[in-house]
C-alpha cells in the first residue's frame, strides 16, 4: 500500500552538510591516508550570475566539481550584472547563499569579477576554470573567457538541456499551466519566441528547449547513502517550486534541529500542487523540482510524488523522528481535513521559523513587476550572442578561403 503511496524514493547523498566554505567532498585527510590519492589537490574555478539558481546551475557545478577535487565558485555583484546583462531578480546576499548551498560547492567568492583572468585564477590558486558550452559576452560584445581559454586554462561542460533563467521567467509571464504537460502549446510557443528572440534571430544559448528526465540524471545527483544510527530523520514536505532562498533558509534551520540530521523532502506531484496553488503553478514540473532540491547541501533524500496527508504509514516506513513545517499557511486536503493530523497528535510536529517569508508568488511578482527590463535584458543578451555568432561564422568562411587559395 506504501509503495502506491510513495511512488519514488531517491536518496541524497551529502545529508551530513557541510559549513558555508567548507568541502563537501574534498578530504585532506583521505589524500593522505590513501595512496593512490597522494597528489596534489587539483582547484578548480567557476563563476557566474546565479541569478535564479536552477539544476541547470547545479549541473554545470556537479561537472565542474567532478574534473577535480576543490571547487571555488565566483558570484558577480548586482552592479557588474547590471552593467552587462540588465537588473538580476535576485540580490547579491541571496544568490550568495543559494549558491553555497549547493552541495558540490566547496567555497565561494563575493563580488567576483565579470571577465574571467589569470590573475584570478592565480589569485585563488585554481588550476583552471569551468564553463558551459555556451558563451558569456561582455557589455561590448566581448567573450568573459577569452583570456583563459588562449592561455589553456579553460575547460567547458555540458549545458543542461531544457531549463534556462529565460524559460523560467517566460513561464512566469505566461500564466498558463501549458508548461505542465506541452511546451510546445502554441501560446506557450509564441511567448517564448517574443520574449527571447533578438533581433537577428535565435541564439542557441538563450533559447528555450524542453526538459526530458532521465534515470541517469536523477543518479548523477542522488548519492544514495541510507540513514545512519543515530540520525535524527526529518521529514517535510511541499512543492518547492523555483527552489529558492526562502527554501533554503528553511532547511538549514530544520537542519540545525539535531547534531546528525537526515532530512527527508516529499516533493508533490504537479496536479497536487496547482490543487492548493490555483494559478499557473508549479512553474517547475515534479522532475525538475527533483533535481533542484537534490542539489541543496541539507537534503538526505528525496520522495517523488507524496502524499499530501503526512500519514501513519509514511512514519512509520521512514522511521520518522520529527516532521516540520514552516510558517507559511497549510492547505486542507480533498476531504478538508489537516494533512498534519498525524504527526500532530504523535508530538512530533514542529513549526520552524527560519525567518525568512519569502514565496515563490513573490518571486512571480518581482517578475511581473519588472516586466519589461526582463525582457529588454534578454533581447538584448540574444543580439549581443547573435552578433557574436555571426562574427565567427564570417571567420571560419574567411579561414576556409584562405585555405582553398593556399591549395591553389
Amino acid at each position: 500500500m506504501l509503495e502506491q503511496l510513495i511512488p519514488r524514493m531517491i536518496k541524497n547523498g551529502h545529508h551530513q552538510a557541510s559549513k558555508p566554505g567548507e568541502g563537501t567532498e574534498a578530504k585532506p585527510f583521505a589524500i593522505a591516508c590513501s595512496p593512490e590519492k597522494r597528489r596534489r589537490i587539483i582547484r578548480v574555478w567557476c563563476d557566474g550570475c546565479y541569478d535564479m539558481v536552477h539544476y541547470g546551475h547545479s549541473n554545470q557545478l556537479r561537472q565542474a566539481k567532478a574534473m577535480g577535487d576543490y571547487l571555488i565558485v565566483g558570484v558577480h555583484t548586482d552592479e557588474e550584472i547590471s552593467k552587462h546583462k540588465g537588473p538580476p531578480v535576485f540580490t547579491q546576499a541571496e544568490r550568495y547563499k543559494m549558491v553555497r548551498a549547493i552541495k558540490w560547492v566547496d567555497e565561494i567568492v563575493e563580488g567576483a569579477p565579470y571577465v574571467t583572468t589569470l590573475d584570478t585564477l592565480d589569485k585563488y590558486n585554481c588550476d583552471f576554470c569551468v564553463h558551459g558550452d555556451d558563451i558569456t559576452l561582455t557589455v561590448d560584445g566581448k567573450d568573459t573567457y577569452e583570456e583563459v581559454k588562449t592561455s589553456g586554462r579553460y575547460r567547458e561542460c555540458k549545458r543542461t538541456q531544457g531549463v534556462s533563467t529565460t524559460d523560467l521567467v517566460g513561464r512566469m509571464l505566461l500564466m498558463t499551466k501549458a508548461h505542465h504537460s506541452n511546451i510546445g502549446s502554441s501560446d506557450y510557443q509564441q511567448h517564448t519566441d517574443n520574449f527571447g528572440r533578438g533581433p537577428k534571430g535565435h541564439s542557441p544559448w538563450t533559447g528555450v528547449s524542453q526538459f526530458l528526465q532521465t534515470s541517469q540524471k536523477i543518479i548523477q545527483f542522488a548519492s544514495g547513502k541510507e540513514p545512519q544510527p543515530g540520525d535524527t530523520i526529518i521529514y517535510v514536505a511541499g512543492a518547492f517550486d523555483l527552489f529558492h532562498i526562502g527554501h533554503v533558509d528553511f532547511l538549514e534551520a530544520v537542519h540545525k534541529l539535531s547534531d546528525k540530521p537526515y532530512i527527508i523532502v516529499g516533493l508533490h506531484f504537479d496536479q497536487e500542487v496547482n490543487r492548493y496553488k490555483g494559478k499557473n503553478y508549479p512553474i517547475m514540473n515534479v522532475h525538475e523540482r527533483t533535481l533542484s532540491v537534490l542539489a541543496c547541501r541539507y537534503v538526505s533524500e528525496v520522495v517523488i510524488g507524496a502524499p499530501y496527508a503526512v500519514s501513519k504509514d509514511l512514519l512509520d516506513h521512514f522511521k520518522v523522528d520529527l516532521v516540520c513545517h514552516g510558517k507559511t499557511e497549510v492547505f486542507l486536503d480533498r476531504d478538508g481535513s489537516d494533512p498534519y493530523a498525524v504527526p500532530r497528535t504523535r508530538g512530533i510536529l514542529r513549526i520552524v521559523d527560519s525567518r525568512n517569508n519569502l514565496t515563490t508568488d513573490d518571486i512571480v511578482q518581482r517578475i511581473i513587476k519588472n516586466r519589461l527590463l526582463f525582457e529588454a535584458r534578454n533581447q538584448k543578451k540574444e543580439a549581443k550572442e547573435m552578433a557574436m555568432i555571426q562574427a565567427m561564422k564570417q571567420r571560419e568562411e574567411d579561414k576556409a578561403k584562405e585555405r582553398a587559395q593556399a591549395v591553389l
